[in-house]
């Protein structure tokens, strides 16, 4: 019987509680993100009607935004020059601009403690 009682005992599981024992120590983490940014600025550019004209060396028969208006060289032999701009109201640049933003940050921390 007694033989039995200790055959029970060394057979059954030990409970023992274990309590860490130190003195000091330290913990490094690092924690990296990385961003993506996809993105796409559309921009339309409006502009009113425009008119203007520019020269050297011309002149006018009349007003200038008048359709049967004719040009004749002021000084006849020498150099002339002659341009007109006129431009409707509405859209004058459309532009797209596409774009991609990455970044990344690493952050590494260091905890040192002690008893």
């Amino acid at each position: 019987m007694k033989r039995l009682i200790l055959l029970m005992m060394l057979a059954s599981p030990a409970a023992a509680q274990v309590t860490p024992n130190f003195t000091q120590g330290s913990m490094q983490s690092t924690t990296t993100t990385t961003i993506d940014i996809d993105r796409t600025i559309a921009t339309n550019v409006y502009g009113g009607d425009y008119s203007s004209w520019s020269g050297t060396n011309v002149t006018p028969s009349g007003d200038i935004a008048d359709t049967a208006t004719t040009y004749s060289v002021t000084t006849a032999g020498e150099q002339f020059h002659r341009e007109i701009v006129t431009r409707s109201a509405g859209k004058i640049q459309d532009s797209l601009v596409t774009e991609t933003i990455e970044q990344s940050t690493v952050t590494t921390s260091l905890s040192v403690f002690s008893q």
